[in-house]
């Protein structure tokens, strides 16, 4: 049964992006961009939902040599229509819960989330997700920062796995995480 990992950068405050700031907020040095493209990073079905799609497939069709390119892909999405102009990409309208579900009982490849953060939680809450990694970017973008990645989500412990520094500034951590039904210590 193939793994599941969301897999999220952020800024050290906990967003996603931030407004008027680059990709990768302008940090995405060559280690972390040699890791990005390794076989290991490349070499599993990636998980989305149709606004990871859009901005993903707009930036990979600027950039016909992307890894994302050529790997399979599968979009969970209500509102966009096949076919979709990303190669390697299936859109699922059905309950992603149940569709992965089914991909960890069937798929021979390793599953991975991309943004998606409402996918991400949906799959966390349900008890699908075997590793959650994220890399801190050195930033604070407490003034321009949008969407923030842990708001809604169930709380969690996480048991570091793995952790490695990039360009001596992206620091990479990744955990098994359990779901919690209560805080740690809490009566019943």
């Amino acid at each position: 049964m193939p793994n599941l990992m969301v897999d999220f950068i952020i800024s050290l405050d906990g967003y996603a992006a931030a407004e008027d700031w680059p990709g990768l907020w302008g940090m995405g040095g060559p280690e972390y961009l040699d890791w990005i493209t390794s076989d290991s990073e490349t070499s599993h079905t990636t998980l989305m939902g149709a606004t990871t799609y859009r901005v993903m497939s707009g930036f990979a069709a600027k950039m016909p040599d992307d890894p994302l390119n050529t790997m399979p892909k599968v979009v969970f999405s209500s509102t966009l229509k096949a076919p979709l102009s990303w190669a390697n990409s299936e859109l699922v309208d059905g309950d992603a819960v149940e569709v992965v579900r089914e991909l960890k009982r069937t798929s021979s490849r390793p599953l991975r989330t991309i943004g998606s953060l409402s996918l991400s939680r949906s799959l966390l809450r349900a008890g699908l997700v075997d590793r959650f990694r994220v890399v801190v970017f050195p930033v604070i973008t407490g003034a321009n920062g949008k969407e923030r990645i842990f708001d809604g989500y169930p709380d969690v412990t996480l048991e570091l796995v793995n952790n490695h520094l990039f360009d001596g500034q992206l620091q990479l951590l990744e955990y098994i995480p359990t779901v919690l039904d209560a805080p740690p210590g809490a009566d019943g």
